[in-house]
């Protein structure tokens, strides 16, 4: 293959990369508000430099989200500049899509394009569309496209993921202490997004390295020493300052029973995920309840995960393993023994990176007990992009050999085989589109296996075929799913609506059974999405289709279905909040978190959610919160049930929702129990 003009090379990743830009970007705003949770701390954060720093659900800063706030810093961001809107907060999301497959190219084709060697085969060119297609996968998985285009930490993660694999790649070139560092000051970063979530990649950098570094041992250790103490730098200076800060200067740390950053990075948001542990999460320990879905070795493939990031899992780990059986070897001993980086070493390098990220955060995710969710699939999109691109680019320099077109030709038949699979969930023309890319693959299988007995264009046309083939059906379900707004806490990726074995975490929330919710299809014009409140453009949105100008009655939003779904909020409601609401820091207290956050964002002002995300957090206290009423601090308490004992968590959301009604005469705006707190009986 003739190496492109460096024009040719640019134009290509261009066009790739404004397709990923249009699938992030089109008719974004049909989600609303999408997860209002993240959504209202954005609002709070553009309004409040204090709630910016926080991650605070509030502008009053009464409690913080249940994560470290850096995804928020960059949504509210935008939202200051461009003002409050469904665009301004899923833009900056859409981009770091783009940059991710951006990122993703250049770290592949570098691994591919190292020093050449006599027996390498990987052009320059052929490096460039293996980067080409590693982008595309990336983002052609449903998982992907749904995360990019919503309002939740994964994406920034994942970009931070993909930064620190392509700056691990350009270390081990040289066994560059300093890209080494900056890797670990990427998966800080990604810790200040999803905190303890963000180690995960941690073993496949030092893997990489210490395989395909060209240095001593004793070298490689104090660049791993050092690079670690950059990421716990680059995280540590933001939990000591909040750790440090008095309690009374900064606002409730949200998913902590103690107040505590520590509590919530090992704790909620950490070892209480792999052990199911998690006081204070919804619908308690996952391991009695069930609550998250089985787990073990098949969640990836037979839960609705499998329909948003499996397409490619098993050709990918044929691939994988049959490269590393052709150039392991081989290109280890050639770096313990010369200490320079050949192209086999390279990419040995990548592939053990990216081969080894799939499988260790796919095991991670297949076995956690804990809080699960299928849209966490998101970070196996690069491992698994990257896996394909760098292993099937490996076998196809070396197809000379048996075993390298073998490899090629049962990975086609493998992925699909695996894609008709999925597709027969959904059917229709998904079952369709699946069974033309099979054919397409099967065609190349043959094409693999028959080899030079192929004249070069048709060979060509064989790979050709094992990349559109094995594209075909995750891109017809990322179009979907780009045609589908999504709004709530839980939400998945594709046409169907379980996986192979039925449904694992639900795509609904505690309001309905798990399958219900979550998801929300159809059309929105002009108006919110279904459930979501005060959409840029409409008034508010309910469930079906939101026209401009109507403002249907709100509902209590009470009980756990507004815990994870937030609630409706009317025209009447918005005017009893905004009255006089100056005068107040908090216009309204409400149990849960969503619940708050669908009155704020319609209203504008802040109100308190009492016990956090899930009621259950001790904030603020009983006293706490007559002594904020005493001050004349909050106006109204809207009724919302009572939430904080589903999971072992504080009891005071209860307490609270006791006090009012025995001290406060209830009225009704619609269907919402009302309370004024500055009238008492």
């Amino acid at each position: 293959m003739r190496d492109l003009p460096r024009w040719a090379s640019r134009g290509s990743l261009a066009l790739t990369l404004l397709a990923v830009l249009a699938l992030y970007t089109y008719d974004l705003a049909a989600s609303g508000y999408a997860n209002s949770f993240y959504s209202a701390a954005v609002q709070a954060g553009s309004v409040s430099w204090k709630a910016f720093f926080f991650g605070s659900l509030d502008a009053g800063n009464s409690i913080t989200v249940d994560k470290t706030p850096a995804s928020l810093w960059l949504m509210a961001l935008s939202v200051r500049v461009f003002g409050l809107s469904s665009l301004s907060i899923l833009l900056p999301q859409a981009l770091l899509g783009v940059g991710s497959a951006a990122v993703l190219f250049a770290s592949v084709r570098r691994a591919l394009t190292g020093r050449l060697s006599e027996s390498w085969h990987i052009t320059p060119t052929r490096a460039h569309v293996a980067g080409l297609v590693a982008a595309l996968t990336m983002a052609l998985t449903p998982a992907a496209t749904l995360m990019f285009r919503f309002n939740n930490p994964d994406a920034l993660m994942v970009f931070c993921y993909v930064v620190a694999a392509y700056f691990t790649v350009r270390a081990t070139e040289a066994a560059s202490r300093k890209w080494l560092a900056l890797a670990g000051v990427a998966i800080g970063i990604g810790f200040l997004a999803k905190m303890l979530q963000a180690f995960v990649i941690l073993p496949s950098l030092v893997i990489a390295y210490a395989i395909a570094a060209p240095a001593t041992w004793r070298k490689k250790i104090v660049d791993l020493v050092v690079a670690f103490a950059a990421m716990v730098v680059s995280f540590g200076w933001y939990i000591a300052i909040v750790q440090l800060v008095p309690a009374s200067w900064r606002p409730y740390i949200g998913g902590s029973q103690t107040n505590s950053i520590l509590e919530l990075t090992f704790g909620y948001n950490g070892f209480g995920r792999l052990s199911g542990n998690e006081t204070g999460s919804v619908g308690g320990g996952a391991i009695s309840t069930g609550q998250w879905g089985s787990t073990g070795i098949l969640r990836m493939f037979t839960s609705e995960s499998g329909e948003m990031v499996s397409f490619l899992i098993p050709g990918a780990l044929i691939l994988a393993g049959v490269a590393f059986a052709v150039i392991g070897r081989k290109a280890y001993v050639n770096a313990l023994r010369t200490h320079e980086a050949t192209g086999e070493t390279m990419a040995l390098g990548g592939l053990v990176l990216y081969g080894s990220w799939l499988a260790i955060n796919g095991l991670v995710f297949s076995f956690m007990a804990g809080i699960y969710h299928d849209y966490y699939t998101v970070a196996l999109a690069p491992a698994i992009a990257g896996t394909v691109a760098i292993g099937g680019t490996i076998l196809w320099a070396k197809r000379s050999s048996l075993v390298a077109r073998v490899g090629l030709a049962v990975a086609a038949v493998a992925t699909a085989a695996w894609t008709v699979a999925l597709a027969t969930v959904p059917g229709g023309i998904y079952l369709a589109l699946s069974l033309v890319g099979a054919v397409a693959l099967v065609i190349a299988a043959a094409g693999f296996l028959l080899g030079k007995r192929l004249i070069p264009a048709l060979s060509r046309t064989a790979l050709g075929l094992f990349i559109a083939g094995g594209l075909i059906t995750p891109t017809a379900y990322s179009i979907q799913t780009a045609l589908t707004a999504h709004t709530g806490s839980i939400v998945t990726a594709g046409p169907a609506s379980s996986g192979l074995a039925g449904n694992s975490s639900g795509r609904g929330g505690m309001g309905g059974a798990p399958g219900q919710g979550g998801t929300r299809t159809g059309t929105f014009p002009q108006g919110g999405a279904p459930g979501q409140v005060g959409a840029p453009g409409g008034t508010t949105g309910t469930t079906g289709t939101a026209q401009q100008g109507t403002a249907p009655t709100g509902n209590a939003g009470g009980g756990m279905g507004g815990l994870i779904n937030g609630t409706s909020v009317s025209s009447d409601m918005i005017a009893l909040l905004s009255s006089n609401a100056s005068s107040y820091t908090w216009v309204a207290a409400t149990t849960g978190a969503q619940n708050s956050a669908s009155y704020q964002l319609a209203t504008g002002y802040s109100v308190m959610p009492i016990g956090g995300f899930n009621g259950s957090d001790p904030s603020p206290t009983l006293d706490a919160f007559k002594a904020l009423v005493a001050q004349g601090k909050i106006h109204y308490y809207i009724a919302a049930g009572s939430m904080g004992t589903q999971s072992g968590g504080s009891n005071v959301s209860s307490e609270i929702a006791t006090w009012v009604s025995s001290t406060f005469t209830a009225q009704t705006s619609g269907s919402v129990t009302v309370y004024d707190l500055t009238t008492g009986k």
